[in-house]
């Protein structure tokens, strides 16, 4: 008998746990993702800020299942799916047939078609884009030390932020250690003009998703670390050396870091699949799409109902327990199991060294060095293996220990290696 193929499109947290949750199933697995490598996307704004390096939050896809005999990894890029004949077609290859499909392609940035975000804002949602933001932001310093105009200087120095949610706030104080603690004893020629960290919230505070205390507690720590936090601040424009807020304010900055939101993969859309809300497809109570019951669809891509107002959060709790129900789904049937429900286990969301905001469903939160130290042992726990933890833990042991930061290298991919 013809074992069952499942195919999986997506190596992030959902893809992940389907294939892993599949392992003792009756079935050979196959991820497809047009990286070779799982990334830890919680810990990216740390690869921007110099205190990890991509490879701490990065793992090979392939050698996440060396010890899985019915699964394998392929990086390959989708580009349809023969929904009719059941197969997936990537841009190389003969077609990859399948019984059972499961579509976690994550999301991408939104821009919410503010001009200019496109072509001069940095996105945050891969191992590239983080070293991008990295390798701009210290050439940027690089630059500045050489420039006799002041502001040359200032905009090189100044690093906007928009969005007051985890990543805006988390990449804030990011920032604002790195600039503080090392890279003003790095370039001590810039110390009479302290570089800026500018934090943009459309909303009237950070942490919208939080309670009020919460994202009251976030910017009194921010303000405090030397973050300039600009709440109720629409964007207008951002140009190659500027924002251009609503009130016609402008700030000259030449790093502008977009992490106003997000919007599920256009991959969707083109496949011809229904979406409603920021482009997510519309799946049944068992993660199904209609009409389509061999055909699956978790994490941020997937309009799954949480309350009658909200649907699941793009966060990666919502995606591993559908990854989980859709994996049980597939082995024992649709009969065999209720409704998917979502489990809200909480948020969190650092503020730098010491320093941390934790909430639980019931309302009760807490911060500090005690939250801090739980978002510490949260994302240890669930990066994807041994070395990856090891690493981790003795970058963040070395960077509290010293307040320095080893990763604050510049790679560029386009140099000319003949030039010295």
């Amino acid at each position: 008998m013809t074992r069952r193929q499942v195919v999986i499109v997506g190596a992030g947290f959902g893809g992940l746990e389907v294939a892993r949750e599949l392992s003792d199933a009756d079935v050979d697995v196959t991820v497809i993702d047009k990286r070779n490598h799982h990334t830890f996307q919680p810990l990216l704004y740390q690869v921007a800020t110099a205190g990890l390096d991509s490879d701490d939050i990065c793992h090979a896809t392939r050698g996440i299942f060396h010890k899985q005999a019915n699964a394998r990894a392929m990086q390959a890029t989708v580009v349809d799916v023969d929904f009719e004949a059941k197969q997936v077609h990537t841009e190389i290859g003969p077609p990859i047939p399948y019984d059972a499909l499961v579509l976690a392609l994550g999301a991408v940035t939104a821009d919410f078609g503010v001009p200019g975000v496109a072509e001069h804002a940095f996105g945050l949602k891969s191992a590239a884009e983080a070293m991008q933001i990295r390798n701009h932001v210290l050439g940027n310093f690089e630059r500045a030390s050489r420039s006799t105009d002041p502001a040359e200087r200032r905009a090189a120095t100044t690093v906007v932020l928009v969005g007051g949610g985890p990543t805006g706030v988390e990449m804030a104080g990011g920032f604002a250690e790195l600039f503080d603690r090392v890279l003003d004893r790095d370039f001590p020629e810039l110390a009479a003009e302290p570089a800026r960290v500018v934090l943009v919230e459309g909303q009237d505070r950070l942490l919208g998703a939080f309670g009020s205390t919460s994202g009251e507690r976030a910017e009194r720590r921010l303000r405090k670390m030397g973050v300039d936090v600009q709440t109720a601040a629409q964007v207008a424009a951002v140009t190659p050396h500027s924002v251009e807020l609503g009130d016609g304010t402008l700030i000259e900055t030449d790093t502008v870091v977009w992490a106003a939101g997000v919007q599920a993969n256009p991959m969707a859309e083109r496949l011809g699949l229904e979406t409603t809300r920021g482009g997510r497809v519309v799946v049944d109570e068992h993660l199904r799409v209609p009409d389509r019951p061999d055909v699956f669809v978790i994490g941020d891509l997937a309009a799954a109902n949480w309350t009658d107002d909200e649907l699941v959060p793009q966060v990666a709790p919502g995606a591993i327990q559908a990854g989980a129900r859709v994996a049980a789904v597939i082995a024992d049937g649709v009969d065999a199991h209720d409704p998917f429900r979502y489990k809200d286990k909480g948020s969190m969301a650092t503020i730098g060294r010491n320093a941390a905001v934790v909430e639980f469903p019931n309302g009760r939160s807490f911060g500090g060095f005690a939250g801090w130290v739980a978002w510490l042992g949260l994302h240890l726990v669930m990066l994807v293996g041994f070395r990856n933890r090891a690493n981790v833990l003795v970058n963040w042991a070395w960077n509290y220990l010293t307040w320095d930061r080893g990763s604050r290298i510049i790679i560029d991919m386009d140099a000319d290696t003949t030039e010295l």
